[in-house]
Parts: structure tokens; sequence; C-alpha cells
């Protein structure tokens, strides 16, 4: 006998949520806080013919995972497996449920079969049968239609959205969740989980904007009375103005006044005013190519942080840092992290800096740059000490040489 508070949740006729409530959970992946928890999201669609189960739970939650799902349906049922995401929160019970329902036949995105043979990881539990989908590919189950949308990098390769075209249901994936757990499910039941809205937004979309601006597009047209996400509450009223902002989050920040013109940000910090005059100079190197706008900022007078918009939006920066106890300072390396909250591939890169012994700074910073996917095609630029005239001279060619390269075509050299 399943126990009320193990019973699926009705969306919509038809449709359940057989998914889990974590409330205990105060860290996501190591990068995310959570104030409340969360919940792993799964769903059943049910039609004439047969019954489809989308994304499961995590591991370790298995167990109401399906006592919900026993509620609902019996195993032999189950006629269609989407897996719109191969995380372990959403796919930790995978294994087993393929185990149960054997005849079940596993649709999938075309990036995702690689990674589910390593999550299965014995040709004993691996499906009998699975089906790469794309957009356009559907699944029939009498009455009732799943449409595949290819929305991949939100946040891995393999993600995907499936529409139920018949009642206007979205399962969004992890795109529109968030972590917010609260048993009464729906939007407009919950408590207010607009922070935890934005905050997964900004922790875990954000850096694939460009993918997200791309999902939408396929999104936008669709008609919706529900989106159910894969984490946090099913939006059943106003799941549009979700769209909308996300479309809002997933456009420029800021209006960029320098136009069609490039932008080349440079920041520094200075201990003794040394690798001050090399930014200064820096700069006007870089002002004296046409079509580049150069910004300057001292990293000493506000958290790095607030940067991270002006750096998402710009073509290239540079950094420069003093060596001290062989390292750069702190605040550049916090600069660094948090640009890992946003989209910076195929950006310029650039190091400079004064020391006083052994001058590593630069070369470090270089090679964080380039591990967060940033082009360094001009060499970084160190000073011992105070810069001489001819040394500033170095610096003020370094920053046109910056500037050259972000106002000529990128080549594959670069």
């Amino acid at each position: 006998m399943v126990s009320s508070s193990s019973r699926a949740i009705e969306i919509a006729p038809g449709i359940h949520w057989v998914g889990a409530f974590d409330s205990d959970l105060r860290s996501f992946d190591l990068i995310l806080r959570t104030a409340n928890g969360t919940s792993y999201n799964a769903y059943t669609v049910r039609g004439e013919t047969g019954v489809a189960v989308i994304d499961t739970v995590k591991e370790s939650f298995a167990g109401d995972f399906f006592a919900r799902l026993e509620s609902v349906c019996n195993y032999g049922e189950i006629t269609t497996v989407v897996v719109n995401h191969l995380e372990p929160d959403h796919s930790g019970a995978l294994p087993e449920l393929l185990r149960r329902a054997p005849q079940a036949e596993v649709c999938l995105s075309i990036r995702a079969p690689l990674m589910l043979k390593a999550l299965l990881r014995s040709a004993e539990t691996m499906p009998r049968g699975f089906r790469t989908v794309t957009t356009g590919d559907s699944v029939d189950l009498g009455g009732r239609t799943l449409a595949f949308l290819h929305t991949p990098y939100l946040h891995w390769p393999d993600t995907q959205c499936t529409y139920l075209g018949e009642l206007g249901i979205l399962f969004s994936g992890d795109v529109f969740g968030c972590h917010f757990c609260d048993p009464r499910l729906f939007n407009d039941r919950v408590g207010d989980f607009r922070f935890s809205f934005e905050y997964y937004y900004g922790h875990i979309m954000r850096p694939f904007r460009t993918h997200v601006a791309k999902a939408l597009d396929l999104i936008e047209p669709l008609d919706l009375s529900i989106v159910a996400p894969a984490h946090g509450p099913v939006l059943r009223h106003g799941p549009r103005d979700y769209i909308k902002r996300y479309r809002e989050l997933a456009t420029a920040r800021l209006i960029n006044e320098a136009g069609g013109e490039k932008t080349l940000l440079v920041f520094y910090l200075s201990a003794y005013g040394n690798t001050r005059r090399m930014a200064d100079a820096v700069r006007a190197g870089a002002e004296t190519v046409d079509g580049l706008r150069v910004s300057l900022y001292d990293l000493e007078g506000v958290e790095p942080s607030s940067f991270v918009d002006l750096i998402e939006e710009a073509d290239g920066f540079a950094l420069g840092s003093p060596t001290i106890n062989g390292d750069g300072v702190k605040p550049v390396w916090d600069l660094l992290s948090s640009l890992t909250a946003i989209g910076v591939t195929g950006k310029l890169g650039a190091a400079f800096g004064s020391y006083g012994w052994s001058g590593e700074a630069v070369e470090m910073i270089e090679h964080r740059l380039r591990g967060l996917k940033f082009r360094v095609p001009v060499s970084g630029l160190k000073v011992k000490l105070a810069p001489t005239d001819a040394e500033l001279t170095q610096c003020r060619d370094f920053g046109r040489q910056l500037a050259e390269t972000l106002t000529r075509p990128v080549s594959l050299n670069d």
C-alpha cells in the first residue's frame, strides 16, 4: 500500500509528477547554495497505447520515485523512457527502471549514447533498444505525442526538451528550473522562489546563454500551458512569463556605447605603482588603433565580481598583476574565478605585470585564461621593478598589438 505522501501528483489528466523532494540539500554540485533543498522532478505521460516515463531521480531517492511510479502504472505498461538529461540527479534510478521495464524503448538526444553507456557501465544493463532523437522526431503513445527539441548545452551536451503538444506541456529538463523544495509543487502554491530561479540561471545557464537563446527560438512559438522542469516548481501559472524572463536574461545586459567598435578592458592591481604605469601605457598603445574602445580599471577599487557583466559584453581584456610570493595577487584570481559563470570562449585575453624577483604571475594568468577558453594570441609582458622609458614603449606596443588583433578578423592562427 502506497502512503499518500508517496503517491504521484497529477499535473494534468493522465500526466503525473513522480519525482522526489530533497529538503535537506544545502549545496548542489559544489557551486550552488540551496536555502531549502531541491526537488528531482520526473514525470509520466499516459496514452492509449502506452506510458512514457520522463527522467528519473537521484539514486538515493529511487525508493520515492518507484513508489510514486507504481501508484500510476504497472511496469509492463511502460513503452518509452525519455532521458532529457543524464546528469546523476536525473538518471540515478534509470538502471533499475530499465531492469524493471526491459521492454521500454529509451529515447535520448543524439549526444547522449556514449554517456548512457558510461552511466550503465555493464552490457547486461544496457537497454535492448534505444533511440536517438532530435528536433522533428516524436513518439506516439496513442492520442498523445511526445515531440523532441534538440537543446544542447543546457547545461550538458546531451540535454533536450520534450513537448506534449495535445496538452501544451513542455518537459524542459534543467532549463526553467531551480533548486527550491516545496511539496506544494506548483508555482501558484509554493513559497516565493524568484531568488532561486534567478540564482539558478546565473550559476547554471548563464555560461551557455547563446545556447539558451537558440533553445528559446524553438520554445517560444509553442503553445504552452505548463512548463515542467527537472528541478523546482511546476510552472502552470503564467508559464510564458518564465520564458520571457529567460529571454531577458539571455540578452545582453548592458548597452554598449561603443556601437560597432570593438571593446578592450584593461584591469590592473599595483602595489607600488609599477604595474599601474604599465597599464596606462597598454591603454595608450591600444587607443592608437581605430575602431576600438578601451577602458581602464583598478581592481583595488571595487569587488572583482562587479566586472563580470562588463567582461561578458567585451571583446577582450588584459589583466595586469604584480608577482608577490611567486603568485598573482588574490583579486586577480577572484576575478578570473568569477568568469566561470559567463561565456568567454574565444574572447581575447592577455596578461602583463611587474615583479621584483621571479615574475611568475604573468605566465600563471595566461595559463588560467587558456583554461577558461580565452584566446591568448599575444605573449604576456613582464617588467622587473619600475618600468624604464624603453619598457613603457614595449607596453604601448603590447597594447597596440592587442588592439590590432581585436580589430582584424579572427584567424585560425589566433
